[in-house]
């Protein structure tokens, strides 16, 4: 009896080594057909989707992710400083982001991200330099680059007007492929 239980065992596994599959875990293998590995997943997507969810440790680990795969490039590199400003994180984030500027400086969004992250850490004054520069490398076509200049200006201004951080709350909106912007929800 054991004999023909290995034997019918060992006709299923030759059968279905000789199928135009095989035992192997592609697509039209035996094993679930349809599902990808890891290696054929964006892990930028999946971090601008995670970030949009607000899981922001998750979207960080997909960043890292996608810069093992892609390198370390504009997108990685403001992604993952993008994350980490989420998380509080602003050291690192501000490290990341000028990392990403230095990568590409005619790069629009990293410039922006930056300026959302000094603009976190109270430096206005390299804030609003920062948003000229991204007003400038994106010859002024964004409306949010402009608004995020302006507001930064406001503040330089008139900083100990506190009614204007009182009437501002910051938001990184993702746009496109990586890209953030400085928002301005109005208060309920």
């Amino acid at each position: 009896m054991p004999i023909k239980r290995v034997s019918l065992g060992l006709i299923f596994v030759l059968l279905a080594a000789c199928s135009s599959g095989g035992l192997n875990r592609s697509a039209d293998g035996v094993f679930a057909p349809g599902v990808s590995g890891p290696s054929n997943v964006d892990g930028l997507t999946v971090g601008h989707r995670l970030m949009a969810a607000g899981e922001y440790e998750l979207a960080l680990k997909a960043y890292n992710r996608a810069a093992a795969q892609q390198g370390f490039n504009v997108d990685t590199l403001s992604a993952i400083g993008s994350a980490n400003l989420r998380l509080g994180r602003l050291g690192q984030a501000e490290r990341w982001m000028r990392r990403a500027v230095e990568e590409d400086p005619l790069f629009p969004p990293a410039w922006n991200n930056l300026g959302v992250i000094l603009m976190e850490r109270g430096q206005i004054a390299e804030a609003s330099e920062v948003f000229r520069r991204a007003f400038a490398a994106d010859n002024g076509n964004s409306d949010e680059i402009r608004d995020n200049l302006r507001l930064a200006l406001a503040k330089l201004e008139n900083p100990g007007d506190t009614g204007l951080q009182e009437n501002q709350n910051f938001n990184l909106i993702r746009r496109g492929t990586g890209d953030f912007i400085l928002m301005s929800e109005e208060p309920l």
